[in-house]
């Protein structure tokens, strides 16, 4: 079982955890996808490897690997 779901187990009522985006830049805009539910661009620079967005709590982390082309 994994930690999120042994916490949903738990606690039902727990808010679900923060969007995790791979990117392969050290620097990142969000707009908190867009549309109705989106926010203003913010740009965050990940020189620690991640950043976490203080309007959707989008987290972002620089992994090359993993991010989606």
């Amino acid at each position: 079982m994994t930690d999120i779901a042994a916490s949903k187990a738990t606690n039902p009522d727990a808010p679900p955890p923060p969007e995790v985006i791979y990117v392969k830049e050290r620097r990142v805009a969000c707009n908190g996808g867009g549309g109705a539910l989106g926010h203003p661009k913010v740009w965050y620079s990940l020189e620690d490897g991640e950043a976490e967005c203080g309007y959707c709590d989008r987290k972002f982390v620089y992994n090359p690997e993993k991010a989606a082309s």
